[in-house]
């Protein structure tokens, strides 16, 4: 087709859309809908994720987000944002307006530093309202006007989400071009002192951020923007009616940046500082395609088999699904019918399909309309063979800390922080959840080499910090699929001596014993030097913390060795050793969690290593004794006893468990299934029939809610971050209720856990949270290699999050950590343990 021609179809398009237009209205949810467009305004607060302020969902996919005021062009994780203050909802109107505002640049926590943000007392309001067809106007009004020093600092950004622009076109003002896939200059490198000039306000000039980073010129500039002119589903036109747009790609300071269209306020504005009118194209009578969810790895033979369809509400009549199995020659029919209707969830309609009663070994599709699922297996090894085993083989290995991780021609990563670790300045409110008091509560002082932390241990995927209770999370687990399922397997070599791993080179021994001495080296390691649990060890400097890549090149692995350019930790006091940091914590709940994991790791370990096992059960009996009196948790008290019995027998831990009935009664959620494996060494037989009452009663509530919550059979309430490993961690506990209370718990109430993370799960996107596992999977992970846009095999992500309030989302973009990140101790050895589950219950070949 030629261009003229092509625009002239464009253009008729466009019209054809305005014709037939609805106007955006605003719905019961508190959003701006028509037929293939939402707009939602500050229904979600969460702007370090992208997920705030006005959002576009075009055609069913979030393409814009974070529409707010920011002090900076290209804002990241740690830059100022304002408090929210009153949303406003005028259906009469059709406006939805939200109150905020910038109290104070350099007291609001979020990591000011007052030389490049000078104090800012600031209230405006942010206020969209709809227009005849799918347009809608954003304004922007201040109860005051800029102070001088901020004038060209303040703008209104409207971000774009990259990874659907890659490759495609803008428009603005007769000027064109290509949104790149890497970000590229010419970059402007001015120093902080020079930033208080207003050079963002310069229409052709550099653009600066407010603390001296460089950014890169803006792909253009001019009064409107129009996005993928040549995509129907994409085409976004912005326009401003208030002031000249930048288009800026916001990748150039930060690797997780979007691109960002923005609009600075003038001096002296107040009323309609920004004005802008966007229009999304929409597609007439679009609707959401179906969604056939079902498991990407495959059933066993005998397990229950139900494929969930999820549908546009819009979607006028339910069709019949078809079950093909692949044969040499094609697809053959084995089953056909009419699905049951289930409900609405969230914004969808759902439909369920049993197909339970095929049980032929074989590889199978499901069709739905013109849908075609992807290929599934039916077999009895389905849980044997290529399910936990890539999270054992790959995923712990690589997490490895101290190590040199090799798989034949590939290094994973080099050995690293073998200089752990500082001891960390007191009355630090350090980043990423750490803190330390005012003491050490060691013989340490702050800043001090505490030895014995250099050894063991597993980075916490996303970044390179190891928190206690994820390693003896991790420790636990293991041990507990060792005690469960008889776990063996041994596809690696762990030299603990050399620190050298070497992925698929057996070594003659169980991985599974390998990789808990592994993690007790790191937490006991601590526990002899300090005679405590450390909280965590972490990074020193944010520039170490956000390092993408090797995290051999965190630290010169040389302890206490001064090095320049790391900057001022959040006292304002100078960084100058690279080491990491030990953090420690006056917590008792903590306490009696590593308490019990670590007994369990002593049995599991009694055989192979008595050495490990007798110091590990020690450590667990003095931290119980030194926590379980200064703690509430009913919970965590239990899971130690519950532990310490089954490792000790002792008569004494059963009768203060028996003691504890009340408690464990009212919270029987929380301490129940940990009783679960330790029954039959209670000899109280009215405290476990009372105790089996309560489990009786607390199924029959879940089962309701696995019923009622979602088509998923599990009880799910969908979060900013996504669900997958707390259905998963549920999973584990359902299956231990199981153990107990079998004519009370069923056994789908961990089954379905496993199949949710195996692509059973809301959203368009339907890959298995498991990356490389099943047919389509999480290829693109929030791992240490997330820059590469790659995995971990046997990793799991979060997986599907929830923009709200009612869109399920799981985006193919590396740098969510609420959807992509691992996370050790969130979701990998739960994964493992009920997939280890399933094949134990379903009489498949088990490790």
């Amino acid at each position: 087709m030629k261009l003229g021609a092509a625009i002239a179809c464009l253009c008729s398009a466009a019209s054809a859309v305005a014709a037939q237009a609805q106007d955006l209205k605003i719905n019961d949810q508190g959003y701006f809908a028509r037929q293939g467009l939402n707009v939602m305004v500050f229904s979600d607060y969460y702007p370090e994720g992208h997920q705030t302020g006005v959002t576009i969902v075009q055609h069913g996919t979030r393409v814009a987000a974070n529409g707010d005021l920011r002090l900076e062009a290209s804002p990241g994780q740690w830059s100022p944002v304002p408090a929210v203050g009153r949303r406003i909802v005028d259906k009469t109107a059709g406006t939805i307006s939200e109150t905020l505002s910038f109290p104070d640049a350099r007291s609001n926590g979020h990591g000011f530093n007052p030389v490049f943000y000078p104090r800012l007392d600031l209230s405006y309001r942010v206020s969209v309202t709809a227009l005849a067809g799918n347009a809608f106007r954003i304004r922007v009004d201040l109860d005051r006007p800029l102070p001088a020093q901020w004038v060209g600092r303040v703008g209104f950004n409207l971000e774009l989400f990259p990874g659907l622009l890659f490759g495609k076109g803008w428009l603005m003002d007769g000027q064109g071009g290509i949104f790149p896939r890497q970000p590229i200059g010419p970059m402007a490198v001015v120093s902080g002192s020079e930033v208080e000039t207003p050079r963002n306000a310069q229409p052709n000039g550099p653009v600066v951020s407010p603390n001296g980073e460089p950014l890169a010129a803006p792909l253009a500039i001019g009064r409107t923007l129009v996005v993928a002119p040549d995509m129907p589903m994409q085409r976004l036109r912005i326009e401003s009616r208030s002031g000249q747009l930048q288009l800026l790609d916001g990748r150039s300071n930060h690797n997780n940046g979007w691109f960002v269209v923005r609009g600075t306020i003038p001096a002296g504005a107040t009323a309609d500082a920004q004005e802008w009118v966007v229009t999304p194209n929409v597609v007439p009578g679009w609707l959401a395609p179906p969604t056939i969810q079902v498991s990407q790895l495959g059933y066993a033979p005998r397990q229950p088999k139900q494929a969930v369809i999820e549908l546009d509400p819009l979607d006028p009549a339910v069709q019949r699904v078809r079950l093909f199995r692949l044969t040499p020659d094609g697809r053959s029919e084995v089953m056909a019918g009419v699905p049951e209707k289930w409900g609405r969830f969230l914004r969808y309609a759902y439909l369920r399909f049993d197909f339970s009663r095929v049980t032929e070994p074989g590889l199978y599709e499901l069709a739905y309309g013109d849908q075609l699922s992807h290929p599934f297996r039916i077999g009895a090894d389905i849980y044997a063979k290529g399910a936990w085993q890539p999270t054992l083989e790959y995923f712990l290995p690589v997490q490895m800390c101290h190590m040199r991780v090799n798989e034949k021609y590939r290094v994973w990563h080099g050995l690293d922080h073998v200089d752990d670790a500082r001891m960390a300045p007191v009355g630090l409110n350090h980043f990423d959840g750490y803190a330390q008091g005012s003491s050490t509560l060691t013989r340490f002082k702050p800043g001090q080499h505490v030895p014995g932390l250099d050894a063991g241990g597993w980075h916490d995927a996303g970044d390179f910090d190891l928190r206690v209770e994820s390693q003896i999370g991790t420790v636990w687990m293991l041990a507990k699929m060792m005690e469960e399922f008889g776990a063996a397997y041994d596809a690696t070599t762990i030299d603990e001596a050399k620190k050298v791993v070497e992925i698929h080179q057996p070594d003659g021994r169980n991985d599974f014993a390998q990789q808990i001495e592994h993690g007790l080296l790191s937490v006991l390691g601590g526990y002899r030097a300090m005679g405590r649990l450390y909280r965590g060890i972490q990074d020193a400097s944010l520039r170490q913390y956000v390092m993408l890549g090797d995290g051999a090149n965190a630290t010169d692995n040389i302890a206490m060795k001064r090095v320049d350019g790391l900057g001022l930790d959040n006292n304002g006091k100078p960084i100058t050793i690279d080491d990491r940091w030990v953090f420690t914590e006056d917590n008792p709940g903590r306490e009696l969690y590593v308490a019990g994991g670590l007994a369990a790791a002593a049995r599991a370990l009694k055989a192979s290593n008595p050495l490990i096992a007798a110091e590990a059960l020690a450590a667990a009996r003095h931290l119980y004794v030194g926590a379980v009196d200064r703690s509430d948790d009913v919970g965590m008290r239990v899971f130690a006893l519950s532990e310490l019995i089954h490792a000790t027998h002792d008569p004494a831990l059963v009768r203060r468990l028996i003691a504890m009935e009340p408690a464990i009664l009212a919270k029987v959620a929380d301490s129940g299934w940990s009783i679960a494996p330790i029954l039959d060494l209670i000899p109280d037989t009215g405290f476990k029939e009372r105790l089996a009452h309560a489990v009786a009663g607390y199924q029959a509530a879940l089962a309701d809610s696995a019923r009622t919550d979602s088509p998923y059979g599990v009880p799910y309430k969908p979060d900013i971050w996504g669900a997958g490993w707390t259905i998963q961690e549920k999973g584990v506990r359902q299956y231990f209720f199981h153990k107990g209370w079998p004519e009370a718990t069923s056994t789908d109430s961990y089954i379905n856990a496993l199949n949710f993370d195996l692509g059973v799960h809301p959203g368009a996107n339907v890959e298995s949270f498991v990356s490389g596992v099943g047919a389509q999977s999480a290829t693109i992970g929030y791992g240490f290699n997330r820059a590469d846009w790659s995995y971990i095999p046997g990793g799991v992500i979060s997986g599907t999050a929830l923009i709200r309030p009612d869109l399920p989302e799981l985006k193919e973009w590396p740098f969510f950590w609420q959807q992509r990140e691992y996370v050790m101790g969130g979701g990998e050895t739960n994964y493992m343990f009920l997939a280890l589950a399933a094949d134990a219950l379903y009489g498949g070949k088990g490790p």
